[in-house]
């Protein structure tokens, strides 16, 4: 399957999201989701961002497989969400988590899709135990859509990072899993 391609399936709603791994054919539009002024001010990112920066961040992988998805609709990212494993040996069941929805696209399910794959992921195929998050204090939306699948407030950071010329708050989330995997025991022999 070509994953870089953006186009619905035949017979699809045309309206429909699609959601697919981002690879780097996606710079151009990463740097246009990011660079808007609305997106970026409640991310950790900084403005003008480089699609060239982006392209190089999806060619170079960490080997520790982050999952980073693309919410496409009508062949345009809407919307993006990744999963960072945390690359320290006694934190490996911990992968942060990040996500941004295009402005026209906010409230209408983006976030929510983004967000149910990723949980969906690391309960049932990456053996995360623990999602972190930080989000600013005053992303009501944002904080609503995390409090949805089980992220609970852990800390505020005063002063956590600066936006706009302000130094704003953040809050620390996190969310651990839902219910712990089990072994198909006892092995049935043949």
């Amino acid at each position: 399957m070509d994953t870089s391609s953006t186009c619905p399936a035949p017979g699809a709603d045309p309206g429909a999201l699609t959601l697919r791994r981002a690879v780097p054919t996606d710079a151009a539009d990463f740097a246009r989701l990011m660079g808007d002024p609305e997106v970026f001010a409640n991310l950790m990112q900084l403005p003008y961002p480089s699609a060239e920066d982006w392209r190089r961040r999806f060619e170079d992988v960490p080997k520790n497989d982050p999952l980073h998805l693309v919410a496409v609709r009508a062949g345009v990212i809407v919307g993006s969400a990744g999963l960072h494993p945390v690359d320290r040996v006694r934190r490996r069941h911990v992968a942060m988590l990040g996500i941004s929805v295009a402005l026209p696209a906010q409230g209408q399910g983006v976030g929510t899709t983004l967000m149910q794959a990723l949980c969906d992921y690391a309960d049932g195929w990456a053996g995360i135990q623990r999602i972190e998050l930080n989000v600013f204090s005053d992303n009501a939306r944002a904080i609503a859509l995390y409090q949805r699948f089980g992220f609970r407030l852990e800390g505020t950071h005063i002063g956590y990072a600066m936006r706009h010329g302000v130094y704003a708050d953040s809050l620390s989330m996190a969310r651990l899993i839902p219910r712990q995997p089990v072994l198909a025991w006892p092995v049935q022999s043949p």
